[in-house]
């Protein structure tokens, strides 16, 4: 589905968690967060994507009226209802059905607040059935290539994926026992 970029996903979850915020205020949360390592956000693309967003009217701007201190007035952002609609679909296809290693999966995680419980943990258990189709395809093309005779660097390229998916599966059910046992909304 993917309708938003991954900065666009970070700066709508920011904003509908802060209820309003500054593009200054949200470049510190990612800052403070460390965003800016994992998920590629640098300064310049936070504005851009703010205009992005304000133009696809996920957003709105509202200067405040109250000056305190040297400088402009900051823009503060809120979320419309077409925003918080979008990014409620985002995060559960983040959660769902992002390929092992994407880090808009990680974006889904940090978003979690954002959605219900219960949502969260279908689409967790969604994203759980496809990693382990994934899982068996890859090791039905490995046994179809030869298996443990393959060279050793053959073998690699098919077994640290697997390795991957094995180790998410089991971070994937220990948050579904968490999100079941009491935590977010």
């Amino acid at each position: 589905m993917k309708q938003l970029s991954n900065v666009e996903l970070v700066l709508l979850q920011i904003i509908a968690e802060s209820k309003q915020t500054s593009g200054y205020e949200i470049n510190k949360l990612i800052e403070k967060r460390g965003y800016r390592e994992w998920a590629k956000i640098g300064t310049t693309s936070i504005y851009a994507g703010l205009q992005k967003l304000k133009e696809k009217r996920l957003i709105q701007s509202e200067s405040p009226t109250d000056k305190f201190g040297k400088g402009p007035l900051p823009v503060k952002f809120a979320i419309t209802e077409n925003g918080k609609q979008l990014l409620r679909i985002e995060i559960i296809d983040c959660l769902s059905s992002t390929r092992e290693r994407d880090n808009r999966f990680d974006l889904g995680i940090a978003a979690l607040p954002l959605i219900h419980k219960e949502e969260a943990i279908e689409a967790l258990k969604k994203r759980d059935e496809f990693l382990r189709e994934t899982s068996l395809h890859i090791r039905g093309q490995y046994e179809a290539q030869g298996g443990e005779k393959l060279p050793l660097h053959v073998w690699a390229l098919f077994l640290h994926p697997i390795s991957l998916i094995e180790t998410e599966l089991q971070f994937i059910a220990e948050l579904i026992s968490k999100l079941e046992g009491g935590a977010t909304r």
